[in-house]
């Protein structure tokens, strides 16, 4: 199998570490997409639909996949998840939920609200590069991902 390197990863967390040690996952996994980064759920939806800071033509492609966390100031993931999947034009792109939590509710409401997969966050380095590694071989090797909508 190809791995679709063109595939743009698109994460959404408020933490920087979370984020850099994130990346550096990526990295070790092998996995050569290009990722983007917004620390809370109202610049998700700034970049998801091209306004504000990501109105610039080529400062917010598409991504094929958005890792979310669940909380995050201004508007918490579960708020942003709810607007992706009521919106036709983003609710295709697949919405993994990487957050810390492990409640049962959590995980209920992310699926409930639309989400394709719930993973709660790994403590260690070496488990965070072994999650991303196996998400990196399903939605980039195995599944097929939606098509862009044309002019996007």
């Amino acid at each position: 199998m190809t791995r679709r390197a063109s595939v743009v990863i698109l994460m959404a967390d408020d933490d920087a570490d979370d984020r850099e040690l994130t990346r550096d996952a990526l990295a070790e996994s092998r996995l050569l997409n290009e990722l983007h980064f917004v620390e809370d759920g109202a610049a998700l939806l700034d970049y998801l639909h091209r306004r504000g800071a990501y109105s610039r033509p080529g400062s917010a492609p598409r991504p094929g996949v958005i890792l979310l966390d669940l909380n995050m100031p201004r508007k918490d993931g579960r708020e942003a998840l709810r607007e992706i999947k009521a919106d036709p034009e983003l609710r295709k792109i697949p919405v993994v939920v990487l957050t810390t939590s492990k409640a049962d509710e959590d995980i209920a409401q992310s699926y409930d609200l639309g989400a394709n997969s719930f993973i709660s966050k790994p403590v260690t380095f070496e488990g965070l590069v072994e999650v991303v590694r196996s998400l990196g071989q399903y939605w980039f090797d195995i599944v097929e991902l939606p098509p862009p909508p044309p002019g996007r």
